[in-house]
């Protein structure tokens, strides 16, 4: 149903840097680049685009979208932990680190917002 997602940003070479160190913890890698316009990331290996940062086409100021979150399915808890302390060492501010929600659920959680404010997520059912 998703063909990608795609955020906004007022810096793009920030939330480049951002972004390729966040996204490569989940087997994301950035594969395509159009200057002062957009980067796109998809699965190591591919062309496909799952994901892009962008400057705003109307040549307006990025805002997040308050109630909006982007969330990246995992195979592991430990990815979903180190995609939060990366996220955090890249410039990112924490909005939850790991942690099952609800509690008892199984399902494993961790919360970042990027250097614009957007809200990323990382989440597993798995239990390991």
């Amino acid at each position: 149903m998703i063909g990608y997602v795609m955020v906004g940003t007022n810096n793009l070479n920030e939330a480049i840097t951002f972004y390729d160190k966040v996204l490569e913890v989940i087997g994301l890698d950035r594969n395509e680049t159009i200057e002062d316009d957009y980067a796109a990331y998809g699965a190591k290996g591919t062309k496909d685009i799952e994901f892009y940062v962008t400057k705003p086409f109307n040549k307006k100021d990025a805002t997040f979208g308050n109630g909006t979150q982007i969330t990246f399915l995992t195979s592991s808890r430990s990815h979903v932990d180190k995609f939060h302390e990366v996220g955090l060492k890249a410039g990112g501010t924490s909005e939850g680190s790991g942690g099952e929600r609800p509690e008892g659920s199984g399902v494993y959680y961790s919360y970042l917002r990027d250097l614009d404010g957007n809200k990323i997520c990382a989440f597993t059912n798995s239990k390991e």
